[in-house]
This record gives structure tokens, sequence and C-alpha cells, in this order.
């Protein structure tokens, strides 16, 4: 009797020990775990390094011979589109 009683007493308090370790444990939100956006350098054609979060894109350009230019997008700083040196 006295050993049922003990393994009662034991499984009880070892119960109770794994259920407030989990509830203590900190709960992961969207603010823990959110990243920033990752860019890359890019060499403007001003000669400037800059870095930009989007893709590189090929635009029209009907003033030059060429046709189109090369253009980085969503750019830190004043322009969010960077012409990219050749």
């Amino acid at each position: 009797m006295r050993v049922v009683f003990l393994l009662t007493l034991f499984l009880a308090l070892s119960y109770s020990a794994t259920t407030k370790h989990a509830a203590q444990t900190p709960k992961l939100t969207y603010a823990t775990v959110q990243t920033k956006p990752k860019g890359q350098w890019y060499m403007a054609a001003s000669g400037h390094a800059v870095y930009c979060f989007g893709p590189v894109i090929k635009v029209t350009d009907w003033q030059s011979e060429i046709g189109f230019r090369r253009v980085a997008t969503f750019c830190r700083g004043e322009k969010p589109m960077v012409d990219l040196k050749e």
C-alpha cells in the first residue's frame, strides 16, 4: 500500500513540475521572429555605392541610342531607383 501511495505521489509531483516548466517557457511572437529585409550593394552610374532591396531591372531610355538602362530598385536615400554603372 505504501509503495502505491509513494508511486502516485511521485508521479503527481513530477507531472506538476513539468507542466509548470512548460508554462514558464516564453512563447515566440511575430515581433521576435521578424527579420530585416536583405539587400545588396551596387555601384551607381554617379560613382557612389548604393544599398538596394529590390531587383535590378532594365527600363527603356528613349534619349540614348542603346534603348535600355539597368537600374536598381528600392534603394536607400533620396532616389528609389538608381542607374547602375555598366
